[in-house]
């Protein structure tokens, strides 16, 4: 039985000019026929986003290589070929929504030589291109650990942000992660990019209500404060369905309330930690903390 999820869980619909944006930008969402994490992943601030007319796209299909037991992205061993004209699909539809910061967001495509940096590589210069003043960041997978292939993506990128998931405390990996993946490999990825480009903002992603602990969490934080992350988000573990890990706790927004504060006192720039939060929660917004402004405030979350 799913455990039922405490009353700090309660979102509201857009209404207003929200609600129009909302609309406006699932209409571009799927006009272009483009993939969102927002709906892929089932997040539960697709309305607060959407009605902001922001989006995360998905690029690379719709489908994984892998199967990691917390995510509602479908799997397949052998995705379909890349779409030829996605980056330029892409590009469109960032131009027609006006957005400021977009963040763009891959499936793990083990089944490329090069694990899809190429094809990422080539929608971020699409948007840019046509879009040259939009803030890019790009939620990236490990590449199968392929550091070459890091580089190549990296090399003179027009990006503000890369980012890319560790997901769980290392204790949970196997449980919680396909098999290849595991937060040495990520660490590894995160130290690369940020020794590639210390121009850009490194961030990163933990789960909670996994089975952690408290410590472990702090724990987590920690290393990837010392792997060169400067951004960090926090956020409660929600299954998305039945075949899906259950969920094991859900933290206090008082706990969340407390990472924040130790993220921030171990020097990350800028810190997104409570329920609601996602890897991209007002990505945005946490950006331009980075850069020296207010701190963001995160849903669900208590002082």
């Amino acid at each position: 039985m799913r455990k039922r999820l405490p009353d700090w869980f309660r979102t509201s619909l857009p209404t207003g000019a929200a609600q129009i944006r909302y609309n406006e930008t699932k209409s571009n969402v799927h006009e272009h026929g483009l993939h969102t994490v927002c709906e892929e992943a089932r997040c539960p601030n697709v309305y607060d986003c959407w009605g902001r007319g922001t989006a995360t796209f998905m690029v690379a299909g719709e489908v994984c290589t892998r199967g990691c037991r917390f995510c509602a992205v479908g799997t397949v061993k052998t995705p379909p070929p890349l779409d030829a004209n996605e980056p330029s699909e892409l590009a469109e539809a960032v131009e027609r929504m006006g957005l400021s910061h977009a963040v763009i967001t891959v499936v793990n495509r083990d089944d490329l030589p090069d694990g899809g940096a190429g094809h990422y590589r080539d929608c971020i210069v699409a948007v840019n291109q046509r879009s040259p003043e939009v803030g890019l960041e790009l939620l990236c997978s490990d590449l199968d650990g392929n550091l070459e292939a890091l580089a190549m993506l990296l090399d003179d990128l027009p990006l503000r942000v890369f980012a890319h998931n560790v997901e769980c405390v290392p204790r949970l990996d196997e449980v919680v992660r396909d098999p290849r993946a595991s937060f040495e490999q990520s660490l590894r990825v995160l130290r690369e990019a940020r020794r590639l480009r210390p121009d850009i903002r490194i961030k990163s992603s933990i789960m909670v209500g996994l089975g952690e602990s408290d410590q472990e969490v702090t724990e987590a934080m920690r290393m990837l404060r010392e792997s060169g992350v400067e951004m960090v988000t926090l956020g409660q573990y929600l299954q998305p369905g039945d075949r899906h890990l259950p969920v094991q706790g859900f933290p206090e927004p008082k706990q969340f309330a407390e990472w924040d504060r130790e993220a921030r006192e171990m020097g990350f720039k800028a810190v997104a930690s409570g329920p609601l939060v996602r890897s991209s929660y007002r990505a945005g917004l946490l950006w331009e903390e980075a850069q020296g402004g207010e701190p963001v405030v995160a849903a669900g979350q208590t002082s």
